[in-house]
């Protein structure tokens, strides 16, 4: 029998640096994207309408995916009979 006061065994090894990895790597990012804005944010907002521009192309290409316009349509579709 277990004690009640027994703790829940801790991850060894590998288990425990990769919970340890998940805690420190979002940490990291958040300090390097701070570090990154606050000593080039000159230059990012000197490039921001020109990646405003940018995004209006790739979001029409990347946003008609799932329209279904590569499918093969039947002579009924091509009409207007949407039976659904």
């Amino acid at each position: 029998m277990k004690a009640e006061t027994e703790a829940e065994p801790r991850p060894s090894g590998r288990a425990e640096s990769n919970l340890r990895v998940r805690r420190v790597f979002p940490v990291f990012v958040v300090l390097a994207a701070v570090l990154l804005i606050a000593e080039h944010r000159l230059h990012v907002l000197g490039y921001l309408p020109w990646l405003i521009l940018l995004a209006c192309p790739l979001m029409h290409v990347f946003m008609h995916r799932g329209h279904g316009h590569k499918r093969k349509r039947t002579p009924a579709e091509d009409q207007g009979n949407h039976d659904a």
